[in-house]
């Protein structure tokens, strides 16, 4: 299913002027990211601003996705928490959504648990899922980090079938190397969604593509067709541009940008507050916008 899903956007929530959630613009940026490239998408991340979302709004949200995506691309959908019983409830719930491919749970945070734990939690949580689990692994957000000898051996386990990795490149290519070759590895860095595909990663799991997702995709093109020069290029140039989307506290920069572009995605939720306009101004520069 993910074999040639090279380019995945993890797609905001937009919100409304009373911070409720904005179906139809929802439905517009969706229409403007898959125009410009994507192939994937993951719903209900960090990005999407989940952790401010109630278990109904996820539950909504999720179903009116799949409504609008229609069976165009595959779709990942956020499910993790650091409670693993409470992590298999709404994996549950969310079965029951047609549509949904693959859930996408984080490694457990807050609790801080060790290795043993980690694997005890992916694997109970495998066991007891309808729908087959990624793995998100990012040690900046969740205080813990799951050691590539634990992705590896997680990889064993049918029902847990990829990994967005968010950490050193040297670990993204122990895992490409040592997990079965249909385990999904994406990079959720996108100053490294170069570097993940041509050692031999599926691609990134990006928050540029909502708007570069024409450049990333001519990139990945490019090397597909071995114009690896060209495509270095791209990921030069947009390096800077990737950086900038995360000098604030994401996805603060990503909303304003996508605001200055006319999709009218709206402002975050506390505790993330939305830029002022002084950081506007800072951040527009930056993305020559």
């Amino acid at each position: 299913m993910f074999k040639d899903v090279d380019l995945m956007t993890a797609i905001i929530t937009p919100f409304d002027q009373a911070q409720k959630i904005d179906y139809p613009a929802l439905k517009k940026l969706t229409e403007h990211i898959l125009t410009t490239g994507t192939k994937g998408f993951v719903i209900g991340g960090t990005t999407g601003e989940t952790p401010t979302l109630t278990e109904n709004e996820k539950l909504e949200l999720y179903r009116k996705f799949v409504e609008i995506v229609d069976g165009r691309v595959p779709i990942i959908a956020g499910a993790g928490s650091n409670n693993t019983q409470q992590t298999i409830d709404f994996i549950n719930k969310l079965a029951q959504i047609s549509g949904i491919d693959m859930v996408l749970v984080v490694v457990p945070y807050y609790n801080k648990p060790n290795q043993r734990g980690m694997k005890a939690h992916f694997e109970t949580i495998a066991k007891n899922s309808p729908l087959p689990i990624m793995i998100y692994n990012i040690p900046g957000r969740t205080g813990v980090l799951m050691e590539k000898e634990t992705v590896v051996e997680l990889s064993q386990n049918p029902n847990i079938q990829g990994i967005k990795q968010c950490n050193t490149m040297e670990d993204l290519e122990y895992i490409v190397e040592h997990t079965p070759a249909d385990f999904n590895v994406y990079s959720g860095e996108d100053a490294q969604a170069l570097f993940a595909k041509v050692i031999g990663a599926n691609g990134v799991v990006s928050v540029a593509s909502h708007i570069y997702g024409n450049e990333m995709s001519k990139m990945y093109s490019l090397l597909d067709q071995g114009n690896y020069q060209k495509a270095g290029t791209i990921q030069r140039q947009l390096t800077p541009k990737m950086a900038a989307l995360f000098m604030y506290p994401s996805p603060s920069p990503v909303k304003a940008a996508l605001n200055k572009l006319g999709y009218q995605v709206g402002g975050c939720r506390l505790p993330i507050v939305t830029l002022n306009d002084e950081e506007k101004a800072v951040l527009f520069e930056k993305l020559a916008l």
